[in-house]
């Protein structure tokens, strides 16, 4: 495990308007424009030789082997088991996280194993040998985009040898990212947190962005996606907001599963109550109207 000294004391600050002297990182809509040795508002990529660059690139804080379902992943190779990797940094501050303590994380408060994408690979190459239930990698547990190009190599050098990659994302993307993922992603899952803009600033995210990668995931030849929904007493357990979201998923490209999933306290909602179960399924039943493949979760 290793520690590395932060690269910058500063926080970047996108959409202000506000130009200064550095580099405009395209990673997320958020576009931090950062001056040299500053880190972004995700706090894994920073400004370094006049370039925005990955400073997460290949420093693991989180590997383990998980059943596809996990991810969640329900109607592709079920039974099936993929090498769940994660990192540190989230394009995101959303106060029920489930992961903050890497997701809200930098390289100075987390313990990271730098990892090559060659013996990742080979890790779960080995894995498949002994076991044949095991397909490939899962990018997972962070926000993997925030050190895309660490799963861009990953990916490639995984479909040489002929596995899978898996991609569990919150969907904060840009369309530059996403053409450098294309044909690499055999599987995703991506978080809807809500159905209205202003829900989404709350939550440090742009609703139109997130729908954009849904929209352009949908339409990969070859990927199968799925969504979820955590169900967030006040925040994403409108009925109206469901329905919305249903039917929106409803008229994209392939049979998309949709997973409703019930809140337990964490993060700076620690003091909140867990989602009723009868929330969540009185909201499957709403998707259901809409969609064939609506799962519920945590109930």
């Amino acid at each position: 495990m290793g520690r590395e000294p932060g690269r910058g004391s500063e926080t970047g600050r996108g959409g202000t308007g506000v130009e200064a002297p550095g580099a405009t990182c395209g990673s997320c809509p958020h576009r931090c424009r950062l001056r040299e040795g500053q880190t972004g508002r995700c706090r894994a990529r920073s400004c370094r030789g006049g370039e925005v660059r990955s400073d997460s690139y290949g420093r693991l804080t989180s590997i383990a082997l998980d059943p596809i379902e996990k991810k969640p992943i329900a109607l592709w190779r079920p039974g099936s088991r993929v090498l769940s990797v994660g990192s540190y940094g989230c394009s995101m501050d959303c106060p029920f996280c489930q992961n903050a303590a890497i997701a809200r994380a930098g390289a100075d408060d987390v313990e990271w194993r730098a990892v090559t994408p060659e013996e990742l690979v080979g890790a779960a190459d080995r894995l498949r040998e002994t076991d044949e239930s095991v397909i490939g990698l899962a990018y997972t547990y962070n926000e993997p985009l925030t050190f895309w190009e660490y799963v861009r190599d990953c990916s490639r050098l995984a479909h040489e040898r002929g596995l899978a990659n898996v991609l569990v994302s919150n969907g904060m993307s840009t369309p530059e990212v996403l053409s450098e993922l294309e044909g690499l992603i055999d599987a995703a899952n991506i978080d809807l947190k809500a159905f209205d803009e202003e829900g989404y600033r709350r939550l440090g995210g742009d609703l139109a962005s997130v729908r954009s990668t849904i929209e352009t995931i949908a339409a990969w030849p070859g990927c199968h996606l799925e969504v979820t929904t955590l169900v967030v007493p006040g925040i994403s357990d409108s009925a109206g907001g469901v329905d919305e979201a249903a039917a929106w998923l409803a008229g994209l490209p392939g049979d998309i599963a949709y997973h409703l999933t019930r809140f337990f306290p964490c993060h700076r909602m620690a003091d909140a109550s867990p989602t009723p179960v009868e929330t969540v399924r009185g909201l499957a039943e709403v998707a259901r109207r809409r969609l064939p493949h609506v799962l519920v979760g945590n109930c």
